[in-house]
């Protein structure tokens, strides 16, 4: 048996080319451009890092049980337990609402953009107003929501009214993560859909949907983290409140909110559980991101 390579049986002198030294200039060139993106690289990380290891030590002074179990103490108070468990109550029930709102009206919109609106005046302009959207600042979404839903008296400063300014925020997100996920099956698992009697609905939501569904979770994934972190759109709906959540219908703590309150408190006490209540919502949305890649490993 014959082992040598293929390229060699085919051309002896193109394999001798491919095992031939790079000259030295080329190496010197190559060795250089591979130190300078390394260079690079650490250059980009580190403010990252930095942010992250601050973060980690600072927040991790005073983070313990506790902090999930109980509510702001009073300032100056130091015999009772502090914490800020209603501020993650309060944003995982807003992230929530806006979730509710955001992925079913997002997934259609990107199925639509992608499968039915394509090549249509309609849907030209659909995806011409979400791309604007991706790019306002958030504080304009919680002036809307504020102007809807407050200003109208549709609701008072509230869980509701949070979660819909966040959900304006998460729409734009979805619904192109949708159109890009879709766009990315092949022509031809429709035409053999199509070829074996299904008709464009069908095809649509059992074929190409069902194949891409890894690759929209992801996009949902990161649009809730992104609605997480969110500080702006809640202090024009949501307000803040030190007590626990009293329905969806009343002022709501948040975790972003309690950072930007406690970052400018003149309390010192604050300040540090301002670090802690940071640490706590970057591991949230690191456990988010973790999700979102696992589920991008399934579209292999």
């Amino acid at each position: 048996m014959n082992d040598r390579p293929i390229v060699e049986k085919i051309d002896p002198s193109l394999a001798a080319e491919l095992r031939r030294p790079l000259p030295t200039y080329r190496a010197v060139f190559n060795s250089g451009m591979t130190a300078i993106a390394l260079l690079l690289t650490a250059l980009a990380i580190l403010p990252l890092g930095s942010i992250l290891l601050e973060i980690l030590l600072r927040g991790g002074q005073n983070f313990s049980w506790a902090v999930f179990t109980n509510i702001p103490a009073p300032v100056g108070v130091t015999d009772v337990p502090n914490g800020f468990g209603n501020a993650i109550l309060g944003t995982l029930m807003m992230v929530g609402i806006a979730s509710a709102i955001a992925i079913p009206v997002g997934v259609l919109t990107g199925i639509f953009l992608s499968e039915f609106g394509r090549n249509t005046a309609i849907g030209s302009s659909i995806r011409f107003i979400i791309t604007i959207l991706t790019g306002i600042p958030s504080i304009i979404a919680g002036v809307f929501a504020y102007g809807v839903l407050i200003l109208n008296k549709v609701t008072q400063f509230s869980a509701v009214a949070g979660g819909f300014a966040l959900a304006v925020i998460m729409l734009p997100i979805v619904a192109l993560t949708t159109e890009e996920a879709l766009k990315l099956i092949p022509n031809h698992q429709r035409l053999g859909s199509a070829a074996l009697g299904a008709n464009r609905l069908q095809t649509t939501f059992r074929v190409v949907v069902a194949a891409a569904i890894p690759a929209i979770t992801t996009g949902v994934l990161l649009a809730v983290a992104r609605a997480a972190g969110e500080t702006a759109p809640l202090l024009f709906t949501a307000l803040f409140s030190i007590s626990w959540p009293d329905g969806l219908f009343n002022p709501t703590p948040s975790l972003s909110v309690l950072i930007y309150n406690y970052a400018n408190s003149p309390d010192l006490g604050q300040n540090q559980m301002a670090w802690t209540a940071a640490l706590v919502l970057v591991g949230l949305v690191l456990c988010i991101s973790i999700i979102s890649r696992l589920a991008t490993r399934r579209r292999q």
